[in-house]
């Protein structure tokens, strides 16, 4: 059985030689912990399934039935050599690929928890930065009303220089003062 089609047409072959109904294929593999739905069943054993092969997943589908009515799974004494190899590279098989989904599980949780890890590096980065754009912009508020302070002083002495201008040049001693000064 080295393909799907194969598979089905076996599986289909053994359901017939041991006259078993739906039923009793479920109860099957209700006792080994497996399970697929009747209409699946009725899917699998219908005329030309072997022909939409592609349909019918190995790991949902064909493993548990195919426990139940081939026995693929456990080694027999009466097996002959090449059957129990067969049997015994299968066990290692689903053996390796149980290893490899615990894998692919534990890489997934190792990868959330490192991409928690990043959004919570992320999230302290981005609120110390958070707090030096403040902190700047407090800054910079704070020149920013000094300038305002300095540039009102100097606006304040610019106006008293005029007003200080005027009164001198508008003094009349000043005006006498000149007077005199042309005169001589």
């Amino acid at each position: 059985m080295t393909n799907t089609r194969d598979i089905i047409i076996r599986l289909k072959e053994v359901r017939e030689e041991k006259g078993l109904s739906y039923s009793n294929i479920l109860d099957l593999m209700e006792q080994n912990g497996d399970f697929v739905s009747k209409s699946t069943l009725s899917r699998l054993f219908s005329e030309g399934s072997e022909d939409m092969a592609s349909t019918f997943k190995y790991e949902t589908t064909l493993r548990p039935i195919a426990k139940v009515l081939l026995d693929i799974e456990n080694i027999e004494d009466d097996d002959n050599i090449d059957t129990q190899a067969m049997k015994s590279l299968l066990k290692y098989k689903i053996q390796r690929i149980e290893e490899l989904e615990q894998q692919i599980e534990q890489m997934k949780r190792d990868y959330a928890l490192e991409k928690v890890a990043d959004f919570e590096a992320m999230s302290k980065e981005r609120a110390a930065w958070g707090r030096s754009i403040e902190f700047l912009k407090e800054q910079i508020s704070y020149k920013d009303q000094r300038m305002d302070l300095l540039l009102q002083a100097v606006q304040d002495k610019d106006q008293r220089y005029e007003d200080l201008l005027k009164i001198i040049l508008s003094c009349p001693c000043r005006q006498k003062a000149e007077v005199d000064h042309e005169s001589r």
